[in-house]
Formats: structure tokens, sequence, C-alpha cells
């Protein structure tokens, strides 16, 4: 369609005047937008009271949007890269609506499968193919800095809730006094402001020309550690390659151990602590949240100076470390299990802003974008790992009769058995073999025929 034609590839490569900062709050736009999915357990006491359900029935509603975030990641990817950041964010941004708008009217028709299919289905369609949108743009806008680029979008997708958990209570006391029967007109508020703030992100992202560097950076000369390819390999071939699979591993043993925390974090305080107020409880939460955030930004780039594999024995190396404290040491002081959780939080953020530039480093960045949404695979499995290993163990201990921390003993020492593999994962990680490397002749090719220098 003509109108749309904006939205092409080869209608969005950047002037010469353009200023690659504007890449980050472009993506921001979006992140922070779709993380409110992270704000999602807002809604479910609500959801459960509005349908009569159970919380589990409507706990499948978040499952169901990350489970679809990592299988669209994964399948989108590579019609990413082909089509342009832009075009993957205007879809993104249609999809994540209209999953609000679809859920909105299985609220008002009294019909769960809608929300099902729309917030969960839907939605978490625009969830993937959203978080996968600006990664493969910053990496080329920052080949100098890759880490502090995706740290600061994908700082915004950890930071969503902040914005989301306040907005979505202030809606359901603003257009009913029972919250439950204000759901369907907060849904469609907030598709329609999430869908005009991510429209800043699609019209203002661009792509950089094919022969473009930052002043002063020469790749040739570049410092270059050794992991660090010189070549580029194709999301099909990269599939096939040990590094892959290793790397997908690390990613879900620290999203495995993350989630073991979020799943618990509220209850194990509170049965840690017997005099912790639920408000205090809720303040931890909120402190966990930022932890998340700010481990996003302050790790990724960090990592830019020490090195991805490095920076990954810190999340599991020292993770592991942390989670046996808890597990042994966290019910003796509040500070110290808020301080423990906290860190342990900061790298499940830091995990997943510096596994974009961990693949740069791998496989280049031709295909970079589809490379990370194949990986994201790895998400929509701990998203299902995480929070039944932890539920599990935890409740048949109590069924045996434990109580307070020697009930959550047992699953947080298997986050620490979790860990170690994760970290042996990552030490098995070497440079991938050249013949797994594209002719440059093949990546300039993509570069032209996407559009890029015209």
């Amino acid at each position: 369609m003509a109108a749309l034609s904006f939205l092409d590839r080869e209608h969005s490569v950047a002037a010469p005047t353009y200023n690659r900062w504007l890449i980050p709050p472009a993506a921001l736009a979006i992140h922070l937008s779709i993380g409110q999915v992270y704000a999602f357990s807002v809604f479910k006491t609500p959801l459960v009271e509005h349908f009569g359900s159970s919380e589990t029935a409507i706990a499948v509603i978040f499952s169901i949007a990350i489970v679809m975030l990592g299988l669209s990641a994964a399948f989108g990817g590579t019609w990413m890269e082909r089509n342009g950041p832009r075009k993957a964010m205007f879809l993104s941004a249609v999809c994540w609506t209209t999953g609000f708008l679809v859920a909105a009217l299985g609220v008002a028709t009294d019909q769960l499968w809608l929300v099902y299919l729309g917030y969960g289905v839907i939605g978490g369609i625009g969830l993937g193919i959203g978080y996968i949108s600006p990664v493969s743009t910053l990496i080329k806008w920052f080949p100098d800095r890759p880490g502090l680029a995706t740290g600061l979008a994908i700082m915004g997708f950890g930071g969503g809730a902040l914005i989301a958990s306040p907005l979505t209570n202030e809606l359901l006391g603003f257009f009913a006094d029972a919250p439950e029967d204000a759901i369907a007109q907060s849904f469609l508020t907030l598709g329609i402001v999430y869908f005009v703030f991510m429209m800043f992100g699609v019209f203002t992202v661009r792509v950089p020309p094919a022969d473009w560097s930052p002043a002063g950076y020469d790749a040739s000369t570049a410092p270059r550690g050794s992991m660090q390819t010189t070549g580029n390999v194709s999301a099909a071939s990269a599939i096939r390659t040990p590094q892959f699979w290793l790397l997908w591993t690390v990613l879900f043993c620290n999203v495995t151990a993350g989630i073991g925390i979020l799943e618990q974090a509220s209850p194990m305080i509170q049965d840690f602590f017997g005099d912790v107020t639920p408000a205090a409880a809720a303040g931890f939460v909120g402190l966990l949240s930022i932890a998340n955030m700010a481990g996003r930004f302050v790790w990724s780039s960090t990592s830019d100076f020490i090195g991805r594999k490095p920076t990954y024995m810190l999340y599991l190396g020292v993770g592991a470390v942390l989670y046996f404290l808890v597990a042994t040491a966290g019910s003796s002081a509040v500070w110290l299990f808020v301080l423990l959780t906290a860190v342990i939080l900061s790298f499940y953020g830091g995990g997943f802003a510096t596994i974009p530039a961990y693949l740069k480093d791998m496989f280049g960045s031709y295909q970079v974008g589809a490379i990370h949404g194949r990986l994201l695979t790895a998400w929509s499995a701990a998203g299902v790992a995480g929070p039944l290993i932890v539920n599990v163990i935890t409740e048949s201990q109590r069924e045996g009769g434990a109580e307070g921390a020697a009930a959550y003993r047992p699953s947080l020492l298997v986050m620490v058995g979790v860990l170690v593999v994760g970290f042996v994962a990552n030490l098995l990680v070497r440079e991938v073999d050249r013949r797994h490397h594209e002719r440059p002749e093949v990546v300039d090719a993509a570069k032209v025929g996407a559009g890029e220098g015209h």
C-alpha cells in the first residue's frame, strides 16, 4: 500500500545529518510500552474477581504472552532483518494494541478465551517483534559501544512495569468503584496510549547507510577481544553452530534463575521475616524492578570494557554464590536478603541486555537481529521451567511440613545448580569457526538489496 510505503526499509535510511543518539529513545518508546507485560499482575486479582476463575487460569494469560514472545521473535527475526526496524516496530504496535482491544472485548463479553487470544497470543506476537525490532539497528549504529546501546533500550523493557503499574492502578480506580468493573476501559485506554507512544519510535528510527561508521571509528583498527569475530554468520548457519546452543543454554539458565526470584520474592520475604507488612513487601518488589532495570544498563555497558564472556561469568558464577547465600543465610537479616536478591535481579536484567552484544561478537552484525530472535526461545522455555521448579518444589516442601525459609531452601539450591550449568556452558564458548562465515560479497549484496546506501 502506497500510504504505508514510508515503512519500507529503503525509505528509512538515515540522512547524513541524522544523529545516532535518536535511536535509543526510539527503541525505548517500544520497550517501555511492551514492558507493561511485567505489570500484568496488577490485573490478576480484578480478572479473577470479574470472571470468577482461579488464579492459575488468569496466570496462563501471562504465560501465553511470554511463550508467544519467544516464538514470534524466533520466526519473525529474519523477516525483521529483511524489512527493517520501522516496519517491525509498526507491526509490533499494531499487534500490541490489537491485543489490548481484543482483551477488552473479552472482558466486556465475559469471554475469557478472548483475553487469552488478545493479550496472550496477539499481544505476545507484538511483544516478540517489538523486543527484537531495534536490536540489530542499535548494534549497527553503535559498533563502538554495542553493550551500552542495547542496554539503554532493553532497560526500557525492565522498567516498563514502573510506569505501567501505577498507571494501571489509577485507571482501575478512575473508571469504576470496583477494579473488576474497570478492566475493559483500562485495556482500551492502555492500548491507545501505547500505540501513540510506539509511533514515536516508528517515525524516529532510521537505519545507517551501508558505508556509515561513527566519527573516528575504524572497525579494522578498533581493539578486538579474542571472542570478537571479523566475519558474519547468517541466522540459518548460526543455529548449526555449538556456540548458538551454548549461548542458548547460558540465557536459559540465567533467566530461569531470575524468574525463580521474581516468582517467590514477595511471599519469600514475608515467610522469612513474619513481621514484614504487605506494603513493605510490595516496596521490596518495586526495588527488585529497579534492580532489574538498572542491571540492564550498568552490566551491559560494563561488558563493553571487560568483554561478554567475563560478564556472563559474573552473572552465573557470582549469581550461584548469591543464590546459595540466600538459601543458607538469607533469612538471618532483612538487609542481607534484600541486597542478595537485588544483585541477583540485576544479573537477570543484565543477561537480557548483554546477549545481543555477545551474539554480535560471535556472529557479526549481518543478521544479529534474527539470531537474537531465535535465541529468545530460551526465554520462553525458562518462562515455563522457572515457575515450575520453584512452585512445585516449594509446594511439596510445605506439604511435607516445612515452614518459613526451610520450605524455599531446596528450590533455591536447585537454582544454584542451574546457574552452575550455565557457567560451564559459558566457559565452553569459543570463537565461531570461519567455515560458517558468509562471503563478504553476499553480505554486501544483502545491504544493497535492502536499500541501504541509496
